[in-house]
């Protein structure tokens, strides 16, 4: 019986084969990069998680602070709150090594709360870092207030924020985006409150999560847990991201040098 002639094939294709294989897998982790780009340089900004968005409720505001400086660090964060929708209470989370102020303001008229007529309510949160708990470039913080109670369903809360460096530089966090336009350079943090659900509770504002997101001053894990004694560094969520896609297009090489193995194999 003759003996088979060895294949050429596979040797003739090897070249082209790894070739391609390695710009598959080039190509492929370089779009699976350049996908979560966009999440990334979103989140940079200032941002607010509402704990809740019901109307008449309370909520825990989270104001996550990312710093966007490469040569200074964010010292102080101020928020203002609106007067003329106004958040009668307003109390702040202590974080180690921030102090934090509560200012008020006189009413444009005054409001019945609790059976108290109030002629001024909370219209700014001043958060100020002590010596050595500034945020430093590659982190953020976040700062918590409690507040409430929230204005009638369907009213917008917009909560400008202004963050101030070491080297004096101010950021506003206040262009406000119109529907259906673009998102401005430096959003305010906002939210929209809602009508209570059946069961007389409140569901979070579907842009919460995803953020996680507009600046506000905070994108959105567990805003209890994250109260750390130091600044957190870089942003968790777009790290995962960006390991995800890597591995993704890792996966679909290794894919295909399998398939292309076994054919090598049957032809032999």
């Amino acid at each position: 019986m003759r003996a088979r002639p060895p294949s050429t094939t596979a040797t003739t294709l090897k070249g082209p084969v790894m070739s391609s294989i390695s710009r598959l897998g080039a190509t492929a982790l370089v779009a699976a990069t350049l996908a979560v780009l966009p999440a990334a340089a979103a989140s940079a900004h200032v941002r607010v998680v509402p704990e809740q968005t019901t109307a008449g409720g309370w909520t825990v505001l989270t104001f996550r602070v990312p710093n966007e400086s490469e040569t200074a660090a964010t010292s102080q964060v101020t928020v203002d709150l609106p007067t003329d929708t106004p958040l009668l209470s307003v109390s702040t989370k202590p974080v180690p090594g921030w102090t934090a102020t509560v200012e008020t303001a006189p009413l444009p008229e005054p409001v019945d709360f609790s059976g108290t007529r109030l002629t001024e309510a909370p219209s700014r949160v001043v958060r100020t870092a002590q010596a050595g708990a500034e945020i430093a470039d590659g982190q953020f913080q976040e700062f918590e207030v409690s507040a409430g109670p929230l204005p009638d369903a369907g009213t917008r809360l917009v909560l400008p924020a202004h963050q101030t460096y070491t080297d004096g530089t101010v950021v506003d966090w206040a262009d406000v985006a119109e529907e259906g336009a673009e998102e401005p350079a430096h959003p305010a943090p906002e939210l929209t409150t809602t009508e209570a659900s059946d069961d007389g509770h409140g569901g979070a504002d579907e842009s919460s999560d995803e953020a996680v997101d507009q600046v506000g001053v905070a994108d959105v894990e567990d805003a209890a847990t994250v109260t750390a004694s130091a600044p957190t560094t870089a942003e968790p969520d777009t790290l995962a991201r960006l390991l995800g896609a890597a591995g993704l297009a890792l996966g679909v090489v290794a894919l295909v040098v399998a398939v292309l193995g076994r054919r090598r194999r049957s032809d032999a």
